[in-house]
């Protein structure tokens, strides 16, 4: 087996931190190239009272464009925590970054087989019961239904 791409799935946590570091120690001792990626899963701003055109079907008033803000500071959001990630863990190595936007588990994959990963670490943030019900589990859906490996990193620090 021959480890030459790996793909980190990020976010804003501990949790993903510590997949980080784990998958580029890994990267390192491999001499694996890798990707980082961070998926955007787009929020729409409340309807504050404005209109549909009837004739476009498109938002009237300025909701369009609070939605364009929004989107704006959330792709910010995620440069930011992927030059934090690469700045913090790799070193001298050269990093591919990516921000995809939609689902994170979807994301994800299609991510791995864009930058044609041999691995996949993402971290977990260890949810079970009812909370796992609502929320899902990204790591659960990554690993069904990806087509390379998936290295899933728990976090046994002190909850927060």
């Amino acid at each position: 087996m021959k480890i030459s791409r790996i793909l980190i799935g990020i976010d804003d946590s501990k949790y993903a931190a510590h997949a980080a570091e784990y998958g580029f120690e890994m990267a390192h001792k491999f001499g694996a190239k890798v990707g980082v990626v961070n998926i955007i899963e787009p929020m729409i701003a409340p309807d504050a009272g404005v209109g549909i055109d009837p004739l476009m079907g498109s938002a009237i008033g300025n909701a369009a464009l609070q939605d364009m803000e929004i989107l704006d500071i959330q792709k910010n959001q995620s440069e930011n925590i992927m030059e934090r990630t690469i700045k913090e863990f790799a070193g001298t190595m050269e990093v591919t970054h990516f921000t995809e936007y939609g689902l994170t588990a979807d994301g994800i994959i299609e991510c791995s087989k864009e930058f044609a990963a041999d691995l996949i670490v993402i971290g977990t943030h260890s949810r079970s019961g009812l909370d796992r019900l609502l929320m899902g589990s990204v790591a659960e859906h990554v690993v069904r239904h990806s087509e390379v490996p998936v290295l899933v990193i728990p976090f046994k620090g002190t909850e927060s």
